[in-house]
């Protein structure tokens, strides 16, 4: 256990909630914070464990806030308590979610409404300032974090940056809802009887197609599920424009993610293969990229 991970394990246990804390372990799965599961009085709770991290965009008041709203409308785990670089939230007995399990049709039919609800209903649950997640200002801001870094991908950033504007260009207009912005596999604990989703560290304003684009493109959905997830998500045939927006946003998406790898592999004291991760996302968004222009 590196310096980082037991620290966060230290402070999960020493707040001041606890009566007798005890069978803290520290859970897999988190690349910007630490989540540590422990019990009390009978009761498993998770801990997260993370500070502010601007340059990816992540503010703890802005996560408590959008998790608050979640919460309210019941698509996340209640908050037990906060207070800076902590939140403690009920412990789910679920699995999470994988790619393969998003991909099956049963899953990504329950799925699809818990998303709708989350941009739908959840805004008016909002209370206090909250942030907008606009992708392209997210990929502008990585790249001249790299540069100033040094990075090794230097030589790859001014075409990407012009893919960038092109692509923005491409999505046009767009409608704002209140997103969760990080569809991974894992985000999503299945209990039974509901799914829960966890992790709004990037909640905030953004158009539903970015949520849409990183469902479909966090997890390999098919065309041909693609196309059905649009058409009942909003409820129309899907058109040849919203098409272009959906798939220039998919590519979007895929670009963040994969310049979200390149500044953790300088920045993050977290154990986890980020350059193996830079490498997977970049594959795909070449191959999203390809697939978008030769529409």
């Amino acid at each position: 256990m590196n310096t980082a991970a037991q620290s966060a394990l230290d402070r999960a246990l020493s707040l001041s909630i606890w009566n007798a804390p005890q069978q803290a372990t520290l859970l897999g799965g988190g690349i910007t914070n630490f989540n540590v599961l422990l019990a009390d009085q009978d009761r498993r709770y998770v801990v997260r464990v993370g500070q502010d991290i601007p340059l990816h965009q992540i503010m703890r008041f802005n996560e408590l806030a959008v998790h608050k709203a979640a919460q309210e409308i019941g698509l996340a785990p209640p908050i037990v308590h906060s207070e800076p670089g902590i939140m403690v939230l009920e412990f789910v007995d679920g699995m999470p979610l994988d790619e393969e399990a998003i991909r099956r049709d049963d899953v990504l039919t329950r799925i699809l409404p818990l998303l709708k609800r989350c941009h739908t209903e959840a805004q008016y649950a909002l209370r206090g300032p909250v942030l907008t997640f606009w992708v392209f200002h997210v990929l502008r801001d990585y790249a001249a974090t790299l540069r100033a870094d040094k990075s090794s991908y230097s030589p790859l950033l001014e075409p990407l940056l012009d893919t960038s504007a092109n692509l923005e260009s491409a999505v046009g207009p767009v409608q704002l809802v209140l997103g969760h912005n990080d569809l991974l596999a894992a985000n999503f604990i299945d209990e039974g009887s509901r799914l829960w989703l966890l992790d709004w560290e990037y909640g905030g304003y953004n158009s539903p197609l970015f949520d849409l684009a990183g469902l479909a493109s966090n997890n390999g959905l098919s065309p041909t599920q693609e196309r059905w997830m649009l058409e009942q998500y909003f409820e129309a045939p899907l058109t040849d424009q919203l098409e272009h927006q959906y798939h220039a946003m998919k590519c979007a998406s895929l670009l963040r993610e994969t310049l979200w790898s390149m500044v953790s592999e300088i920045h993050s004291d977290i154990d986890f293969d980020y350059a193996q991760y830079t490498d997977k996302n970049l594959t795909r968004f070449k191959t999203a990229l390809s697939d978008f222009q030769n529409m």
